[in-house]
């Protein structure tokens, strides 16, 4: 029997970018290590933000360099980010310090 331990991650105030993948994994449905386009509309959904599958949309154009559809690599994460900073309203730092 596995015991599981569930951490709550929920972007309020400022958090590290180890948090932000923490928090986007939870909505990893299929655990395939990749965030798709459903997956990243279920995340912003959750912070109840307006207009929230428009601005998924956009993120994903924006962050999903290869076009494959997923958010899958360090490079495309570090844009998801940058594009939760300036859009979402997600203040999130390099370091834990």
């Amino acid at each position: 029997m596995a015991i599981m331990c569930c951490v709550q991650v929920q972007p309020k105030g400022e958090m590290t970018v180890d948090e932000f993948k923490t928090w986007l994994r939870r909505f990893d449905s299929d655990c395939d290590g990749r965030i798709s386009h459903g997956e990243l509309k279920e995340a912003i959904r959750s912070l109840q933000i307006w207009f929230g599958w428009w601005k998924s949309r956009q993120a994903m154009k924006v962050a999903d360099s290869d076009q494959s559809g997923h958010i899958d690599s360090a490079q495309e994460i570090e844009k998801l980010v940058n594009y939760a900073q300036q859009n979402l309203n997600i203040r999130i730092c390099k370091s834990g310090w």
